[in-house]
């Protein structure tokens, strides 16, 4: 019930902060930023220096209506800043508490040989503890050692090289469940920061002061390290030509109307402040106001996410891409097989399979285990049995036996892969049927991995694990492939096994017995062909096609060479999280058209506004232009630039939160975006402009 109020306070720090930031930016350093914008601004300038003027009779307008124009000018300029402040506002928000995760603390250094000495420690923990030196963390450098254990915070950046623990990220992700990293393999990146739990862990410093990953998620989320993307920088371009071109259509005017003015044998009704006004409503400000702040916003919805993306050039790369590489496990599977059913064979009964499955499985930890247990349960009752006093004995998984179970009541029970158990059995007398060879190779087609049971040196039969594809995961393939995204499915199973799973998901291709170089030659190959690709990795082996494909998202979880090698980081280290970046860099993408459709759209309906009502008594000819029937040539004036003004306004929560994502072809998309917003951006400022003269007319303004 508490959560709305906090978050409208949260909403109007966020805005007042925004207000006073707007003003901030009136420097011209920072005006000069966004040309569009600096053209207002020199405007803004420029019709209060004419204001002064007429004050001393020095003006070709009255004070009044020049005072107006330079008053709705000014809020223009403040209007794009506060668009851009409160963008910014929001990366801010979340760099202030990050900040507040980020403080220095004491770090227990160790040295090589400290670490070899203590490997061999009867505690390595206490040993660890009594030889390290005390310093602060800020002087970690690269490579150094330090010692810590529960309770304490990590101090720099690193791999662990010895022990494992459980860690509490919620610093950096938000998430409260802790997580478990440890010594070798793809888990073993530690982030400064966190919080140990448990256990205790010696790591290695991967950066140096100033330079860990907490700093660089600061310096992105408040857009500190934001540069402008190649799309932004060729948008600009076209936007500075425009305005350019449209600077010298309103200079042009002023000697028009002055020739004109000369034949009618008449003063010049075009003033200088009257130009001044046209241009700024023709020149392309509304998306030039709210330009940078979409390209912020983007990457402030990514950090929403728990994404932190490197670079915007990777936000707007993650909006073209058409190939996706994903991982099997994880990402398109739960990642544990599941038993989903007993197939006896040799005469046996499925009640038999189930039974001594279920014994096999009791003491195994596994989720393949567990689910064998569950299994048997559901389908005929059959319970734990108490197994004290029963003088069972345990036969664990070895990756020599490739087999596990007990030996139980006189029995010898075991489980595991199907030629470790055919070897087992044919050591031991017993027979590999036809039958049960069939059984085998059935499920291998089907995609699954089938686990033989045996009593006493005899298979009963087979379990069948399956590995569970994800609900929905098919779905959400069907509406990639829709917005024309190709599918591809990369794991280390056997092409067989391969070609069930990705049937099953809608993958449209599959790589399997994947290796680093099959994948790194795949992503080389699409973009051979003209794609863009993004991938995920975690571990050291996918750095190099990491650092090939066009979006990397590597893993938080990871290592910390996969970490450098890709250009976001997903903080939650979800593979599936891939998906929602295609998504936000595909809506980014439509938002900066759209709006951009919008604008120049708006230019077309101010055109026939301010035009004829300002030229029609130098020439009656545009009266045929004069659709609108505007009460006078100020009033049409007055109307437009206030438009102009709210108009950015208007739009700011559509910058901000961006077009509504639809999964379409580019056809469809391009179409409805012409129009909603090049049709709607010609109407609504005829009917907004009407009004607006219409008020102005009753207030008596203008």
């Amino acid at each position: 019930m508490t959560t709305t109020p906090m978050k409208d306070m949260a909403m109007s720090s966020l805005a007042k902060r925004a207000v006073f930031d707007a003003f901030v930016k009136l420097k011209p350093r920072e005006q000069a930023k966004n040309p569009v914008m600096l053209m207002v601004y020199i405007s803004a300038i420029l019709t209060l220096a004419l204001f002064v003027l007429s004050l001393f009779g020095i003006a070709d307008a009255q004070p009044g209506f020049i005072i107006a124009v330079s008053v709705v000018l000014w809020l223009t300029v403040l209007f794009a800043n506060f668009a851009e402040a409160i963008a910014e506002g929001r990366g801010k928000a979340q760099a202030d508490a990050l900040r507040a995760a980020k403080r220095d603390v004491m770090a227990h250094k160790l040295n090589e040989g400290l670490v070899a000495k203590g490997a061999h420690a009867d505690d390595p923990a206490e040993f660890f503890r009594i030889q390290a030196e005390e310093v602060n963390s800020a002087i970690l450098k690269k490579k150094d050692l330090f010692f810590v254990a529960a309770n304490e915070q990590i101090p720099a950046d690193g791999e662990i090289v010895m022990g494992a623990a459980s860690v509490d990220e919620s610093a950096i992700t938000g998430e409260s469940a802790p997580v478990i990293r440890e010594a070798g393999g793809d888990r073993s990146a530690v982030t400064g920061g966190t919080t140990v739990l448990s256990d205790w862990i010696v790591v290695r410093v991967t950066a140096d002061a100033g330079h860990s990953f907490l700093d660089q998620m600061i310096a992105m989320v408040e857009s500190a390290a934001r540069k402008k993307t190649p799309n932004e920088i060729a948008l600009e371009i076209l936007l500075i030509a425009l305005t350019i071109v449209f600077l010298i259509v309103s200079v042009s005017l002023f000697t028009y109307s002055a020739f004109g003015a000369g034949q009618a044998d008449m003063s010049n009704p075009t003033t200088i402040t009257s130009l001044v006004a046209l241009f700024v409503c023709l020149a392309p400000t509304t998306i030039g106001a709210l330009l940078s702040a979409i390209g912020i916003a983007g990457m402030s919805r990514l950090n929403q996410a728990n994404v932190l993306a490197m670079s915007g050039r990777a936000v707007e790369a993650a909006g073209d891409v058409d190939v996706l590489l994903l991982d099997k496990t994880g990402t398109i599977t739960l990642g544990n097989r599941q038993a989903s059913e007993f197939i006896p064979v040799d005469g046996a009964t499925e009640r038999e399979v189930a039974d001594a499955a279920q014994l096999a499985s009791l003491t195994d930890e596994t989720p393949e285990g567990r689910s064998i247990v569950v299994l048997a349960k559901e389908r005929f009752d059959i319970r734990a049995r108490v197994l004290e006093g029963s003088g069972m004995v345990t036969i664990p998984f070895t990756a020599q036996t490739r087999m596990s179970g007990v030996d139980f009541d006189g029995h010898e029970i075991r489980k595991g892969a199907a030629d470790a158990v055919k070897d087992y059995v044919e050591a031991h007398g017993g027979m590999y049927s036809s039958e049960c060879a069939k059984a085998v190779e059935d499920i291998s087609r089907a995609g699954g991995t089938p686990l033989l049971v045996t009593r006493d040196h005899r298979i009963l039969g087979v379990v069948y694990l399956k590995d569970i594809v994800k609900q929905g995961i098919k779905e959400n393939f069907a509406d990639l492939h829709t917005m024309g995204i190709k599918t591809v499915m990369i794991t280390g199973d056997n092409p067989m096994t391969a070609a069930a799973i990705a049937a099953e998901a809608g993958v449209d291709d599959f790589i399997a017995e994947a290796t680093p170089e099959t994948k790194l030659a795949a992503i080389r190959q699409y973009q051979a062909e003209g794609h863009m690709v993004a991938m995920t990795g975690d571990g050291t082996n996918d750095a190099p096609a990491l650092a090939q494909a066009d979006v990397a998202v590597a893993m938080n979880s990871g290592t910390q060479a996969a970490k450098e090698a890709g250009n976001m980081v997903d903080l939650d280290s979800s593979p599936t999280k891939l998906l929602d970046i295609v998504r936000i860099g595909k809506q980014l993408l439509m938002t900066r058209g759209s709006l951009t459709t919008f604008s120049i759209a708006n230019d077309v309906a101010k055109y026939f506004a301010i035009i004829p009502a300002l030229f029609v008594p130098l020439y009656p000819e545009l009266e045929a232009l004069n659709i609108m029937h505007l009460t006078s040539p100020l009033t049409a004036i007055m109307s437009a630039v206030i438009y102009n003004a709210l108009i950015i306004v208007a739009l700011i929560p559509l910058a901000l939160k961006g077009v509504k994502y639809r999964e379409a072809t580019s056809q469809s998309l391009l179409t409805r975006n012409l129009l909603v917003y090049g049709l709607g951006g010609i109407v609504l400022p005829f009917i907004a402009i009407k009004l607006l003269d219409m008020l102005i007319t009753l207030m008596g303004i203008a």
